[in-house]
């Protein structure tokens, strides 16, 4: 059977695609890159803010349109599965931590759907292997549907990790991606710890880099020693993903983030003081409800400060079943927009800033794939660059001879 895998989202919901993809191929089956050559469509749906879910929606009805068999897995399947049944009567739906019945969807075998940690299977891709390393989460933001979606933490067993991580790089992967919904509360449910399992990563022999995902802060201040301890390996990219939401203490409650703005700086400040070229990134939510204007500068301010490298921002969005959802002081939608449209400006500002900082330094950088006329890598603190020459899964000289907001521009040397 030849099917097609569309996917959305997070690395975690990249990571499902890739092990659904190991066992589909595995059992037999193809998979194709066209939607027309495909006997089966699989669709990997993201829902974390309502654009998001609008988009999920009509790539749900564009792919209904086809008369093939459709399966929808990702946080849709397990949240809103009236909604894509209101949307593609016909569809079968896979929640994610059920995903590995997908042949069973597949070939039509009725089944009971069992879970299983969703290690030892294949992930990897040109060079990148991601190693999801739990699912679910230990904490309650009031605006989150993701905690719904994935449900509670639960951490996959330590050894199965790391013996994933020395398969990959013996399939030759460069670069591993760690994932889950907050990587810093890997191993409260199972007495383990993330700073312990990034250690026996980085001590597994070979020529990889490993890329820690997304922390929640509060998770991050528990475990902040031995972290700044375990960064400090060669083969750890000094890139830490941190997202603080608002710059206000009072909207960080009414979110239920449970740390303070002084705190989440304070973490900031103790990776720099070690890492002074770290990459840093953040996520930050406008227009949350009852977010006043001087909340919102306070949000400004804060980014002004720390000079994040990357900031991923989103406008709020009400999300069904969350606690935010039915908060009073809901801000209008002009205000909203013109509060992101300011705070992009001012994120674009200091992204270009940041990178151009970076002219005539020289980085050791991996070679990680084609880009038209290019090559793009990246350096040890995750900094992308587009080259000419080298070759993926190799180490290259750089000289960093121009910058734009997203991206430097090299020359090996």
């Amino acid at each position: 059977m030849k099917v097609y895998i569309e996917t959305y989202g997070c690395t975690t919901n990249q990571g499902d695609a890739l092990a659904m993809q190991g066992i589909i191929e595995e059992k037999g089956h193809e998979i194709v890159k066209d939607t027309k050559e495909a006997d089966s469509l699989i669709l990997m749906t993201c829902t974390v803010i309502g654009t998001t879910e609008q988009r999920m929606l009509h790539r749900l009805r564009t792919l209904n349109k086809e008369n093939k068999q459709l399966i929808v897995s990702g946080c849709m399947a397990s949240v809103q599965q009236d909604l894509i049944k209101k949307t593609a009567p016909s569809a079968k739906i896979l929640p994610p931590r059920y995903f590995h019945h997908i042949n069973d969807v597949i070939e039509e075998k009725k089944t009971i759907f069992t879970y299983k940690p969703k290690t030892s299977i294949p992930r990897y891709h040109q060079g990148i292997g991601i190693i999801p390393i739990s699912e679910g989460c230990s904490f309650s933001c009031t605006y989150c549907i993701t905690k719904k979606a994935r449900g509670i933490l639960r951490s996959y067993p330590f050894n199965e990790i790391t013996d994933d991580v020395h398969k990959m790089v013996k399939q030759g992967c460069k670069e591993i991606r760690v994932t889950a919904q907050d990587t810093a509360s890997y191993g409260q449910d199972i007495k383990s710890s993330l700073h312990l399992l990034i250690r026996e990563i980085s001590r597994i022999n070979g020529d990889f880099m490993v890329r820690i995902g997304m922390m929640n802060p509060l998770s991050t201040w528990k475990i902040l020693t031995e972290l700044l301890n375990v960064y400090s390996s060669d083969k750890i990219f000094k890139f830490l993903h941190l997202p603080v939401q608002s710059g206000s203490d009072i909207i960080l409650k009414n979110m239920g983030r449970r740390y303070t703005i002084q705190r989440y700086q304070y973490i900031i400040e103790s990776f720099r003081e070690l890492f002074p070229d770290m990459t840093i990134a953040t996520d930050i939510i406008v227009a949350f409800p009852g977010e006043t204007e001087k909340q919102f500068i306070q949000s400004c301010q804060l980014l002004s400060t720390i000079q994040p490298d990357i900031v991923h921002i989103t406008r709020f969005s009400a999300r069904p079943g969350t606690i935010a959802k039915k908060m009073a002081g809901r801000i209008s939608t002009d205000v909203a927009k013109k509060r992101s449209q300011k705070i992009t400006s001012l994120v674009n500002e200091i992204s270009r800033k940041k990178n151009t900082e970076k002219i005539g330094n020289r980085y050791r950088v991996l070679a990680m794939e084609k880009r038209q006329d290019y090559m793009m890598g990246r350096t040890i603190n995750y900094k992308s660059v587009l080259f000419k020459g080298g070759r993926i899964g190799e180490w290259v000289n750089i000289e960093v001879k121009e910058a734009t907001q997203t991206h430097l521009i090299g020359k090996i040397y």
